[in-house]
């Protein structure tokens, strides 16, 4: 089979040949169809997430077909359509585990970073952790569920019943989720890189009451605000933006620096945290929210060997939603 390798960390993604992995005991072996392009990818290739085994297939947002199964498989079966997130395995027995926040598992194990991911013809994945995906998504419009969509939708869920939301850097997460949002009546204002006029559009297009630079203040103060965005000095800009009692959320895997700022900021009750990887419940959730609203995902296809090239568009902000590899 054919698969893009990592070797080391800051070089180009390599096309390989590979052998066909065989399915293990509780495993499934997928041929894959799509495979969405996750700034998380962006973040393992340019040496930015600690422990990567190398080499590595990068990929996490995986749609294909069931090949094989392994010992001790059911409910799955051969041409089953299933999805593949970033996380790929648990303990199930720590205290994370036990207490449903398996996303904190301290030794997890994630699709793409440890186990070989989807920017490849097959791969092979606990079937526990695969999901069945809505019929009414095709596989290329489904990839970006799967962790975009996923991160997207725990975030959303972490900011409760505000009304006004912003969301820094608008891209194929903050897409899905802007959408969500406006279904359920909240306001969507969206902040992106200053001058990136296409985005701004982009996300009006979505139905953002406001959009503009993320050096610019919102016509009005917000109730929470979202940062999807890799950069730490969007934290104190958005508590500036918040109001009193308001929330921030990072919702990335990486982030720069956080710079200083001033506890008056902070003051009135405001709260900064973070949303770390997901569950299997919130998998679950989501996709009944995407199959009965629907969700529109906006996708670029691209070649599996153009995989670099879908990578440096990331990198650059010129991807207007989600890329999508195709073997």
């Amino acid at each position: 089979m054919r698969a893009m390798v990592l070797e080391a960390a800051r070089a180009p993604l390599v096309l390989r040949e590979r052998a066909v992995p065989a399915p293990g005991e509780g495993q499934v072996l997928v041929r894959i169809a799509a495979c969405g392009v996750c700034r998380t990818d962006l973040h393992l290739v340019d040496g930015e997430l600690p422990d990567t085994r190398f080499p590595i297939v990068p990929g996490h947002e995986i749609v294909g077909h069931v090949a094989a199964t392994g010992p001790g498989i059911a409910g799955l079966k051969e041409g089953d359509r299933v999805g593949i997130p970033w996380l790929g395995a648990t303990c199930g027995a720590c205290r994370y585990c036990r207490s449903g926040r398996e996303n904190l598992c301290d030794t997890a194990r994630f699709t793409g970073w440890q186990i070989d991911g989807g920017y490849a013809e097959y791969t092979v994945a606990q079937a526990r952790y695969c999901f069945a995906l809505p019929p009414s998504f095709d596989d290329l419009h489904a990839a970006p569920l799967l962790c975009a969509g996923l991160i997207g939708h725990r975030a959303h869920r972490m900011v409760g019943e505000a009304e006004t939301i912003g969301i820094y850097g608008f891209g194929a997460a903050a897409h899905i989720m802007a959408q969500v949002a406006r279904h359920q009546g909240q306001t969507v204002f969206a902040f992106t890189r200053p001058g990136d006029t296409a985005a701004q559009d982009f996300a009006r297009s979505l139905g953002a009451g406001w959009a503009g630079g993320s050096d610019e203040t919102p016509p009005e103060p917000l109730d929470a605000a979202i940062i999807f965005a890799p950069a730490g000095p969007l934290v104190p800009a958005a508590l500036r933006s918040v109001r009193k009692g308001g929330t921030v959320v990072c919702a990335g895997i990486h982030m720069s620096d956080i710079p200083s700022f001033p506890y008056a900021i902070l003051w009135g009750e405001r709260v900064v945290r973070s949303v770390a990887n997901l569950t299997r419940a919130d998998g679950e959730s989501f996709l009944r929210v995407a199959a009965e609203m629907p969700i529109e995902t906006s996708i670029e296809v691209v070649p599996l060997e153009r995989a670099n090239e879908a990578l440096a568009r990331l990198r650059d902000g010129a991807l207007t939603g989600a890329a999508v590899l195709v073997p």
